[in-house]
């Protein structure tokens, strides 16, 4: 990669790209409190927590894994 004259400094895209991420993620917090509150007298059993835990910690793993093959690959240029 080059180094550019702005010595890593966004530009107004980089700052307009931030912005709109920003608020993207002010939204989808809005959105998930709003459902959370809504859903407030919906019960759960224990069979559902264990699944929903279960979902999130696979999805983590996977996740992680991922990450991991891909650092490796490029690590051993295997990307090429």
């Amino acid at each position: 990669m080059e180094d550019t004259k702005s010595g890593g400094k966004l530009g107004p895209a980089g700052l307009f790209a931030l912005a709109v991420l920003a608020g993207f993620l002010v939204v989808a917090i809005w959105y998930a409190l709003d459902v959370w509150t809504s859903l407030s007298g919906v019960r759960m059993s224990v069979y559902g927590w264990i699944f929903m835990i279960l979902g999130a910690v696979v999805t983590l793993v996977l996740g992680a894994g991922l990450m991991a093959l891909v650092f490796y690959s490029s690590r051993h240029d295997m990307d090429r």
